[in-house]
């Protein structure tokens, strides 16, 4: 499914030729206009807050996130890395997106959301031979309770806004999409308390570089997660972004930089989905 496709995209984006049509750049414009409104859309929620952003390398990236609103009134959010970077790794991110809609419909957790998505992609993949990582976590805003599993992906930092500090979850365990077929994922809970905050992130963060290869690192970003946990979603946002760009001294990113933020303030029961303005 879409193997000749893709790989004919792949031809066009490896040349050599650096001269692109205006029609291919046309294409790729609007390819790019299409995927920042499909990860533009984020809930809305009466004491808590959540927002994600992505950042691609190039035009267009093949980081994922996503947010989906079950019919027991939890959210099931998810946020993934597609092997590759540009068209080829946003076409495989589309077809992520699908499965991952696709699944939310007729599973009833993150863990059979991630098998289901792993069997739908599952041939495709291989025939490209890439692969898919991400991270499925289920939220109930009502206990606060977050349900989650992993498809090879980095687990989120907790931090505990009260005491100031990382805290540790259950790991759970899970090999990435397009490995094997048919497999099986971990689940894993957590309670999660008034001025906790999820962070949601893919490795393009942690491994930014700057001038001298220096890598941005997990330490830098604890260090302005507690540093700023006290602000709002869209602040904290914002710093890590800028602390991004002042270390990496305008060097070209090499992956695309994506985060989900999810901040909890009180119980809350009321949600709506939006899409922000930026």
């Amino acid at each position: 499914m879409y193997v000749n496709e893709y790989r004919r995209i792949c031809e066009l984006t490896s040349s050599n030729d650096h001269s692109i049509d205006e029609r291919l750049e046309r294409e790729i414009k609007l390819a790019r206009n299409i995927q920042a409104k499909l990860l533009n859309g984020f809930p809305r929620i009466n004491g808590a807050e959540i927002q994600g952003i992505s950042i691609p390398a190039r035009l267009i990236g093949g980081d994922y996130y996503d947010f989906y609103r079950l019919e027991n009134g939890n959210i099931r959010m998810v946020i993934g890395d597609v092997m590759g970077k540009g068209i080829p790794a946003a076409m495989l991110m589309i077809l992520t997106r699908g499965a991952f809609r696709s699944a939310s419909e007729s599973t009833t957790s993150p863990a059979e959301t991630l098998a289901a998505m792993s069997k739908a992609l599952y041939q495709d993949l291989r025939s490209l031979k890439s692969f898919v990582t991400l991270f499925c976590a289920d939220w109930n805003p009502i206990t606060n309770v977050l349900t989650y599993a992993s498809a090879g992906h980095n687990m989120p930092l907790f931090v505990n806004g009260k005491e100031k500090k990382i805290v540790d979850p259950p790991k759970a365990s899970g090999v990435m999409i397009g490995a094997f077929s048919n497999q099986v994922y971990e689940e894993k809970s957590v309670k999660l308390e008034e001025n906790n905050m999820i962070f949601f992130y893919t490795d393009g963060i942690v491994e930014a570089e700057n001038k001298n290869r220096e890598q941005f690192k997990h330490e830098r970003l604890i260090n302005i997660l507690l540093e700023h946990s006290h602000k709002s979603v869209d602040a904290i946002k914002k710093y890590v972004v800028e602390a991004i760009h002042r270390f990496t001294e305008g060097v070209p990113p090499k992956d695309d930089i994506t985060m989900v933020i999810l901040k909890i303030h009180q119980e809350s029961n009321t949600i709506s989905f939006i899409h922000s303005k930026e």
